[in-house]
């Protein structure tokens, strides 16, 4: 029975490890409208990226220019058909606060 309960502890572990968000800042250069999509435009380590999701969608909001945290989410979650990122406040603790938008990433 033990080592059942320590074989499952393992188990759950591990999962929990395999399923950690990717965290990256970003600073947001630029945001834009157009046909209904938000087109948020991004420098993340360097390299641009943008930040595209469907204006009528809850989690959908233009960002205002500044820094902010992105969590990347594991694949097959989110709303998009995408890598699907989740974006807070600069210095907010993703576990705890209350995210910013749901956004489609890609790459410039």
């Amino acid at each position: 029975m033990k080592k059942r309960t320590l074989l499952l502890l393992i188990l759950l572990l591990a999962v929990m490890v395999l399923a950690q968000d990717k965290t990256s800042p970003i600073v947001v250069k630029e945001a834009t409208i157009s046909t209904g999509v938000v087109v948020v435009t991004a420098d993340m380590g360097g390299k641009s990226v943008e930040l595209q999701c469907t204006q009528s969608m809850p989690d959908c909001i233009s960002l205002k220019n500044g820094k902010y945290v992105l969590v990347q989410l594991p694949k097959n979650h989110g709303m998009y058909d995408c890598q699907n990122v989740d974006v807070f406040p600069e210095g907010a603790d993703p576990a705890t606060a209350h995210k910013l938008g749901e956004y489609c990433l890609m790459s410039k």
